[in-house]
């Protein structure tokens, strides 16, 4: 009996998404919930388990898109279980039957001289009956020669067992000529993803780099973006986080960073600005009353924004310990769609990175997107003596549909107001 293995919805909005990675080969044995593979959408990558025990069939190869539903592969549940040495392993016996045969065994003892075939001669080992070379091929070693025409039965394997590999099709690949042979399939008329140089290589866009490409460029062009600067002393915050930092650690378990006090920053900033608290919808603006705070959180497949709900009401252990999650979460690729649902703002912190600098793009519908930068020591002028403090600088960029400058500087100012002397946060003013 075979399971089919189908891609499972994952959400109304996706309806396709890029078979990323196999965790497993064609033709392995797979333990019941057994990760299978990664699926990247244009939202979230899911992880797809088996459903049931048995030899594996792949159906679709690594790079190829998939609509929900598609079976992506097929679980013999019938085939035996390896055993460490290769062999599949029989069903036990009943005691009885067990002992029966040993008795059976006595009666017809061979002779000591007389030859007995070896336990290989008796039956054949998994290694046998499955041999790699006869195997199906790879995904990386199908998509090669799909978009080669080079047949892999006639390319000589060096891998296990001879089973041609990915790097034996592309050593075929740089010694193949130019024209074919006649009788030779043709050539496709695409690209190879690999240059024989090896100077260059090609591959397509994930869906969730394909969405940030989309959802940017219809920023700069659905808004009237514009961006306002300023600056903050960040003397206050570091102070405090070094004073308390070592009790705040051994009561929540989490240490505190510059995050909550922004966060904070911005849900004070808000109210007295609700105008940026706002977005376009068609014709109607609509006046958000809630403060559910976006953070960008960059990973090795792209940017992501999960959102910290009802921050006005959280305090800053809360806050710290939901940033800390979804970051987590979001470099594991475990983010859930509804993470990443319904924010009213955005924080994105280059500074991390050491961005001194820059204009952040809108996270549309949004109106505002609150830049932060790295610090570094600058002299500056406070009561008209120089003196050296840990500078930040601040980057708003908004919509200027819906804000006017005035109210975007006012904003600004008000973070950088609640930053430089955060007990305002405590008193609200």
């Amino acid at each position: 009996m075979a399971t089919e293995v189908k891609v499972p919805s994952l959400g109304e909005s996706i309806t396709s998404g890029i078979l990323a990675s196999w965790h497993v080969s064609d033709g392995d044995y797979v333990e019941k919930e057994q990760l299978l593979y990664e699926l990247e959408t244009d939202k979230i990558t899911s992880e797809g388990l088996a459903e049931a025990a048995g030899v594996v069939t792949l159906k679709v190869a690594e790079g190829d898109e998939v609509e929900i539903g598609a079976i992506v592969a097929e679980i013999d549940e019938s085939a035996a279980k390896p055993a460490s040495n290769g062999a599949p392993v029989k069903a036990e016996k009943p005691k009885e039957e067990e002992a029966e045969e040993k008795e059976a065994t006595k009666s017809q003892e061979q002779p000591a001289a007389e030859e007995k075939p070896t336990a290989a001669s008796e039956e054949p080992s998994n290694s046998q009956t499955l041999k790699p070379a006869n195997l199906p091929p790879s995904p990386a070693v199908r998509r090669i020669a799909a978009e080669s025409g080079i047949d892999p039965a006639g390319v000589t394997g060096t891998g296990k067992g001879g089973r041609v590999t990915k790097g034996d099709m592309l050593q075929a690949l740089e010694k193949q000529p130019d024209i074919p042979a006649p009788d030779s399939p043709p050539r496709p008329a695409t690209k190879p993803a690999v240059d024989a140089s090896g100077r260059t290589s090609r591959k397509k866009l994930s869906p969730l780099r394909r969405k940030i490409a989309e959802r940017l460029v219809a920023a700069t062009q659905e808004a009237a973006l514009l961006t306002t600067f300023n600056e903050v002393d960040m003397s206050q915050v570091m102070g405090l986080r070094k004073k308390h930092q070592e009790a705040f650690v051994a009561k929540y378990g989490i240490k505190l960073g510059f995050m909550s006090f922004f966060a904070k920053a911005v849900v004070h900033a808000l109210q007295a600005v609700p105008q940026i608290n706002s977005q376009i919808d068609g014709d109607t603006l609509i006046q958000n009353h809630y403060y559910d705070i976006g953070m960008a959180v960059g990973t090795d497949k792209g940017l992501v924004v999960p959102v910290v709900r009802d921050c006005e009401t959280k305090g800053f252990a809360e806050i710290e310990q939901d940033i800390a999650n979804y970051a987590k979460a979001a470099r594991d690729g475990k983010l859930a769609i509804e993470d990443m649902q319904g924010g009213c703002f955005t924080i994105s912190n280059g500074g991390i990175y050491g961005s001194m600098l820059s204009t952040p793009i809108l996270n549309m519908p949004q109106s505002g997107i609150l830049g932060l930068h790295n610090i570094t020591k600058r002299a500056v002028v406070i009561n008209d003596e120089i003196v050296i403090r840990p500078m930040m600088y601040l980057a708003l960029s908004y919509d200027h549909r819906v804000v006017d400058g005035k109210e975007a500087v006012t904003f600004l100012v008000n973070v950088k107001q609640a930053i430089e002397d955060p007990e305002r946060l405590l008193f609200g003013i």
